[in-house]
């Protein structure tokens, strides 16, 4: 099986270069800069599960080097339109399209684009990052993909041969029978989390700190709760006592990555992350009054970005 991956950052850098490792057919569609590197140092992986360097295969168009069986999407949400222009030209009659986005709301895009029958949906859970030399830093302990069929229906070969795959990399996950209800459940975590580490400008633990920390983060879980019930997806008692847990540990270093892009005034996926759960939650009748005070927060946060503000005294 012929696997494209896009980009070699930090996600599908790490992914790619693990399952490359073990041997699965790798391709990674990257901008010239980036093969440029690739081919003079080679992928660079240093992680918690062994570090390696090697060298992969590289195409500037997604023309070259097909047909292929799967597209892995790793981009970021704000990015989905460039990264479906660029992987257009690879997605043949047999291919099928793995996004690895956080949310949901790409899912309906990249139908519209490709057709329903051609999408899966997918996730991540790797705690990676690209370093400014252009090694990818795995730092967690986990480093988990999912993916599945969103109606429920057995899975195509190609997802089969996919997680196969995976598991031979040593990669966690693979092949999910509720992938919608996988996503909604990282959804939850990753939308408190990340709401409320921007809008405090903190880790878990710091914000636990504050007085009133403890008592608006649960606020905010279930908030986003509410919101996946409503949709049919209730992570039910266990795995919401799972995400309480998680994120009112106290003394907790983890922030969500959100929060570092903020911090280096880089882009935020703010409309993917919040702002779609807020529409989702206006259409059920659910009110989100932390989740609309965050989001005020990172359209602000945005809208200073877009004028060049960032950095600068706000007069």
């Amino acid at each position: 099986m012929k696997i494209l991956i896009l980009g070699a950052g930090a996600i599908g850098g790490y992914v790619g270069g693990r399952l490359h490792q073990s041997g699965a057919d790798v391709t990674f569609l990257v901008r010239p800069a980036r093969r440029e590197a690739l081919q003079r140092d080679g992928l660079v992986i240093k992680s918690t599960k062994g570090d390696i360097t090697q060298k992969v295969k590289t195409v500037l168009d997604g023309r070259e080097g097909g047909p292929y069986e799967v597209v892995l999407l790793t981009c970021k949400a704000y990015d989905l339109d460039s990264a479906m222009e660029a992987v257009a030209p690879a997605v043949g009659a047999g291919t099928t399209v793995v996004p690895l986005l956080n949310g949901l709301r790409h899912l309906d895009t990249l139908a519209g684009r490709f057709g329903a029958a051609k999408v899966t949906g997918g996730l991540a859970r790797v705690g990676v990052a690209l370093t400014a030399a252009g090694e990818v830093l795995h730092t967690s302990p986990f480093a988990a993909i999912s993916f599945g069929e969103t109606d429920g229906k057995p899975a195509r070969p190609a997802l089969v041969a996919l997680d196969a795959a995976v598991r031979k990399a040593g990669i966690d996950g693979g092949l999910h029978q509720n992938i919608v209800q996988d996503s909604w459940d990282k959804w939850i975590m990753l939308c408190s989390l990340a709401s409320m580490c921007c809008l405090m400008r903190g880790t878990s633990g710091d914000i636990l700190e504050a007085d009133e920390g403890r008592a608006i983060v649960l606020e905010t879980v279930e908030e986003c709760r509410k919101v996946a019930a409503a949709a049919g997806c209730d992570p039910g008692e266990k795995g919401m006592n799972n995400v309480r847990s998680y994120l009112t540990q106290k003394g907790s270093r983890f922030a969500a990555s959100m929060l570092h892009d903020l911090e280096k005034g880089a882009m935020v996926e703010a409309d993917h992350v919040v702002g779609d759960m807020i529409a989702r939650a206006g259409k059920a009748g659910i009110a989100t009054p932390n989740l609309r005070l965050a989001y005020a927060h990172l359209q602000v946060y945005l809208a200073r970005r877009a004028r060049g503000g960032i950095g600068k005294p706000a007069l």
